[in-house]
């Protein structure tokens, strides 16, 4: 895993909270959660092949 994932998670991170807010506010919780959960499903996309590595390299280790 490189820190510039982490960098791109973090700006995410930072980018769906201020489009949140902002669409809270003018009073569009509607379009704020499917920011949000868009966001999720996009860092879940990114990580989710370092996770299926982590598996394999544990079961690699214990031979299961």
């Amino acid at each position: 895993m490189s820190i510039s994932l982490i960098f791109k998670i973090a700006a995410v991170g930072i980018l769906v909270s201020v489009l949140s807010q902002v669409l809270k506010h003018s009073g569009r919780e509607e379009q704020a959660f499917i920011t949000s959960l868009a966001g999720l499903i996009l860092v879940l996309l990114w990580i989710v092949p370092y996770i299926a590595e982590l598996f394999e390299t544990i079961q690699e280790l214990f031979s299961l």
